[in-house]
């Protein structure tokens, strides 16, 4: 597929279908507020209002970890928990317009979840510019699968997404789709000079859901401010347990309840800093190993 002349967004939103990257069963909340099994055979209309809607779709749930396994039962949804999603479209739109993309630029997807999103990019840039990470293998091929009918050639690597992909790189852009606390070095790394990376930002400084977006430096390192809200699933080597979301509401409250726009993260190869205001306000630190 060529690339466009233009790289609008609302372009391809309106070019690709979303149903064509939907498995088959969904899963939705059921009357106890638990996630269950939709099937797109037995219940088509049902199935298709869902899909068109301008809001996440659930396609993969498992048993949460945490629980009993007596206790877990997919029939019902009770004690399931969401593992993957087709993004919200509207949201999707939005961070793939912050790339700032142009038509020859490469863009690295972590997170292919359906397809849907990475067939967005290879609307916008061609599939051969596009490459995306899936962690899960079942995941996977199906995204590849759709993809491959719906004519997006793109480059769908099962393996976890924290290493990025080498042998594409240098991106221009790398777009994730999951939350993260940490921001992998290899991602900014793979990314050139003046590059973009969006990552939605894991509630460890702010108790809501938000998007950091990255600049990468000429020195190979990488700053970037919280600028919008974004809530996604947990990349899955870095879910938070409950008491560090608590403990991130106890220290935004003591800091003042500061606007999310304050908060910026510097990544380099070192390790990754969570800043107030301005680099130099360390309020926390990681280093890498």
């Amino acid at each position: 597929m060529r690339p466009r002349r233009t790289v609008d967004p609302g372009d391809a939103i309106t070019a690709v279908r979303r149903e064509d990257f939907i498995p088959d069963e969904i899963f939705v909340l059921g009357e106890h507020g638990t996630l269950v099994p939709l099937n797109r055979h037995d219940a088509p209309e049902r199935w298709r209002e869902q899909v068109r809607r301008d809001e996440p779709v659930v396609i993969q749930v498992r048993p949460d970890p945490t629980l009993p396994p007596g206790l877990c039962d997919p029939a019902t949804g009770r004690g399931m928990e969401s593992t993957s999603s087709s993004s919200q479209p509207s949201l999707m739109v939005e961070m793939i317009d912050m790339l700032e993309l142009e038509p020859g630029m490469r863009v690295l997807e972590i997170g292919t979840g359906t397809g849907y999103n990475a067939a967005l990019l290879a609307y916008l840039l061609g599939g051969d510019h596009v490459v995306s990470v899936e962690i899960d293998p079942d995941v996977a091929g199906h995204a590849r699968a759709a993809l491959r009918r719906a004519g997006y050639p793109v480059r769908v690597i099962t393996a976890n997404g924290k290493d990025g992909y080498p042998p594409a790189a240098p991106y221009d852009g790398v777009i994730v789709t999951a939350a993260a606390h940490t921001v992998p070095y290899a991602w900014v790394e793979q990314t050139r000079p003046g590059g973009v990376i969006l990552v939605p930002w894991a509630e460890t400084v702010h108790p809501d859901g938000r998007l950091a977006r990255f600049v990468v430096n000429p020195d190979g390192t990488a700053e970037g401010r919280l600028i919008a809200q974004a809530f996604f699933m947990p990349l899955r080597d870095q879910r938070l347990l409950p008491r560090v979301g608590f403990d991130a509401v106890e220290r935004w409250i003591k800091a003042g309840g500061p606007d999310f726009t304050r908060y910026g993260i510097t990544v380099t190869p070192e390790g990754q800093t969570i800043w107030l205001d301005f680099p130099d306000n360390v309020i926390a630190a990681t280093e890498f190993e």
